[in-house]
């Protein structure tokens, strides 16, 4: 990295705001900040929320309800001598999250997108906002190198460079084996909402059922933000019944809670195995990935891109998505068979060292030759 402190704002949402870009931007901005860079944010809030508990400088907000603070944003990020941009469609104000390109044509610093959605077949609109964004940064990076093919395939990126730099995860100290004192546990956790795939998962514990002794199915987390303003709790209540319905209410722990980082690595580290439903095909990124990958847990995942890619040597198992068979013969192997587990959870822990904060820190500092370079600014 450069020799001298540089100062680096990050546009995304933060702490307390309950999301993943919120967690990633401010365990990536740490880790830069304990590097000696500074670091600043400007937050992007749906409406007007409680303060910042970020340790992370908050110099500005982007508030989707009120177009002026874009002005007020740009002014913010302009100050600082390279600006990151966190991109998800729902993060931003207008449709399909438009209003971040308004935000980007006023920036006149270098400028890196982070791209933690890449769909394979995005609606017409979805697209042009997402070529536009790449248009206007400097560097774009995306999570995976099947996002990143996605990309080409499907996007424009004209002259834009696209970097791969995977999605950090803060590295568990103790690498005890881990062993379940009472009954296996299986783990999802994440903001719960239609698409987790969760019922897939309640279905498959019907087949589990004669294990002796019996698993225990924890869903942790609460409902996502967005979908609680929009449909309340619907979609755990829709899991709360299935579990009474199918008659597996001793095997599930539904644990509506948000997780400071201790508590969470706790729980994790306290699973068997860690299943990931999702039924999105198109899921490029996903942070709960790469903290089990991180903790050492072998992992059940539908296939989606970012599943495909860092199971492919042996961390876990991919299936089909929506098929509660699968899940549960995975399900069943892991838990029944000590040495297939720890095979699994030997090449999570192989795979973690690569996607510690300070390994992917360092290969967003070596772009800074190629940002200045592209504004002919001397680093």
């Amino acid at each position: 990295m450069n020799a001298h402190p540089i100062s680096y704002g990050f546009l995304s949402s933060g702490p307390p705001t309950p999301c993943g870009l919120a967690t990633f931007t401010a365990a990536l901005a740490q880790e830069f900040e304990r590097t000696g860079n500074i670091v600043s944010l400007v937050r992007v809030l749906d409406r007007e929320e409680a303060a910042s508990t970020s340790r992370i400088p908050v110099i500005g907000q982007l508030i989707a309800e009120d177009r002026r603070t874009i002005s007020s944003a740009i002014r913010a990020l302009n100050q600082c001598d390279v600006v990151i941009v966190q991109h998800e469609y729902g993060l931003y104000g207008g449709p399909d999250g438009e209003d971040v390109l308004r935000v980007l044509h006023g920036l006149d610093v270098p400028t890196i997108a982070i791209l933690h959605t890449v769909l394979s077949h995005p609606m017409q609109h979805q697209r042009e906002v997402l070529d536009e964004v790449i248009a206007s940064v400097d560097a774009a990076v995306v999570m995976t190198e099947s996002a990143a093919r996605t990309l080409r395939e499907h996007f424009n990126v004209g002259t834009t460079p696209i970097r791969v730099i995977p999605h950090g995860a803060t590295l568990v100290a103790s690498r005890h084996q881990h062993q379940s004192v009472d009954r296996p546990k299986i783990l999802t956790w994440g903001l719960l909402g239609p698409g987790k795939g969760i019922e897939w998962v309640i279905e498959s514990l019907v087949g589990l059922k004669r294990l002796d002794p019996v698993p225990l199915y924890v869903i942790a987390g609460r409902t996502h933000p967005k979908v609680l303003a929009r449909e309340g709790e619907s979609y755990r209540q829709s899991l709360i019944k299935m579990v009474e319905d199918l008659g597996v209410s001793h095997m599930v722990s539904f644990d509506n809670s948000y997780r400071d980082l201790l508590s969470l690595t706790s729980l994790i580290e306290s699973a068997d195995v860690v299943v990931l439903p999702y039924d999105s095909k198109d899921q490029a990124t996903s942070g709960v990935l790469v903290d089990a990958i991180a903790a050492g847990r072998p992992v059940v995942a539908t296939s989606f891109p970012h599943a495909i890619e860092l199971l492919g040597t042996g961390a876990g198992i991919v299936v089909n998505r929506k098929d509660p068979q699968a899940i549960g013969r995975a399900l069943k192997e892991i838990i029944t068979e000590p040495e297939v587990a720890e095979r699994m959870a030997r090449e999570a822990r192989r795979l973690a060292v690569g996607l510690s904060w300070e390994s992917v820190a360092q290969q967003y500092f070596a772009m800074n030759d190629l940002l200045f370079k592209r504004v002919d600014v001397p680093a």
